[in-house]
């Protein structure tokens, strides 16, 4: 179950500090975002390792990241956000 969580943060892979909105789960800049969660939202992964932005995906309704944790290799899609840099969407 989602369990929305508005907290800041600064990006461990970059350095840039992010105003969260309660949904922000990734850095807009980098796209790198952080293993916190068992399930969004509820701070439960013990892992706490970076999750890199693997691969770029859409459909007709949705545009999502999948990042792979680089400690324990967890995966999870995350939907892409207004903001997100571009450039590194098109890396993807």
């Amino acid at each position: 179950m989602f369990k929305k969580q508005k907290e800041n943060f600064e990006c461990e892979n970059c350095g840039l500090f992010v105003r969260g909105n309660g949904y922000t789960n990734h850095c807009p800049k980098c796209l790198w975002s952080k293993h916190v969660d068992v399930d969004p939202g509820d701070r439960g992964a013990l892992c706490g390792g970076m999750m890199k932005p693997k691969e770029y995906a859409y459909s007709v309704s949705e545009k999502w990241v999948t990042h792979k944790c680089i400690e324990c290799s967890f995966e999870r899609k995350n939907k892409i956000s207004e903001g997100d840099s571009l450039d590194v969407l098109a890396e993807l």
